[in-house]
């Protein structure tokens, strides 16, 4: 028998379903533009360094094999950046997604598939869809009627 959530938690699971859209889509968006940095990166062996004496947006080609510890491009590393702000907006993701996973009583494989939207691309778009629906539709459903309605 699978638990169910508590009424008392119900405002709680709602608050926390509001982020969770807020940060699903975050995450998404941050893994998308890594794919496109990956791809740049190890197709085009290229990397975008903004702010450089070069003007506001250089591609550089990457530093040859064994020598990238000492190359330093001039200019601010887009990259790099694009690639730490997804590793912590991912842990942001992964509060949200325990927020809404708890109160709602779910498995843990409910919660690794969750985790997994912000790895997969494009899943936590789908995931963001799935999840909202059905967490409204159960607390709709379950919702106490207010005091006093007939």
């Amino acid at each position: 028998m699978q638990l169910q959530p508590k009424p008392a938690d119900f405002p709680r699971i709602r608050k926390a379903l509001s982020f969770y859209k807020v940060t699903s889509v975050i995450t998404g968006v941050m893994l998308l533009l890594l794919c496109a940095v990956m791809v740049m990166k190890y197709a085009f062996h290229v990397q975008l360094f903004l702010f450089t004496p070069n003007g506001f947006a250089e591609f550089v080609p990457i530093a040859p094999e064994g020598i990238e510890a000492d190359f330093t491009g001039a200019g601010f590393d887009l990259f790099k950046a694009i690639l730490i702000a997804h590793g912590w907006f991912y842990v942001v993701y992964l509060v949200s997604n325990f927020m809404v996973w708890s109160p709602m009583r779910w498995n843990f494989a409910k919660f690794l598939l969750l985790a997994l939207g912000g790895v997969i691309p494009f899943m936590s778009f789908f995931l963001e869809a799935k999840i909202v629906r059905e967490v409204n539709t159960y607390l709709d459903a379950h919702e106490p009627a207010p005091a006093g309605s007939n």
